[in-house]
């Protein structure tokens, strides 16, 4: 895996922007951000949003942890991007977007061409 790989999944996706947050930091975001890719660390790591149910289950796999600052909206932090296979990543990231999709507002839904 690497950045290219979740930067393809990521714009798959409808309505998806890409930007650089924070001086170092690559966002994913449909209205809100549902990914956040560490550009400045090696290994690479990433954020994503997962359900309730797979929280503390993601939270304790080797390399994840809860994510600084997001941990209270269910988001967990790998420390290192390789540590997930491909399938993975799409299953997860598309998951994020789906939960995150989920709480826009229908007004913003609309605007983003969005159901």
């Amino acid at each position: 895996m690497n950045v290219e790989d979740i930067q393809s999944i990521c714009r798959q996706l409808p309505a998806v922007t890409e930007d650089i947050k924070w001086g170092h930091d690559l966002v994913f975001s449909i209205g809100k951000m549902f990914c956040v890719v560490g550009l400045d660390q090696s290994p690479t790591s990433a954020s994503f949003k997962v359900t309730d149910e797979e929280f503390e289950e993601m939270s304790i796999r080797p390399g994840f942890k809860p994510a600084p600052y997001v941990a209270k909206y269910k988001w967990v932090w790998v420390d290192d991007i390789n540590r997930m296979k491909k399938t993975e990543w799409k299953k997860y990231l598309e998951q994020s977007y789906d939960l995150v999709k989920e709480k826009l507002s229908p007004k913003l839904k609309k605007e983003l061409g969005l159901k």
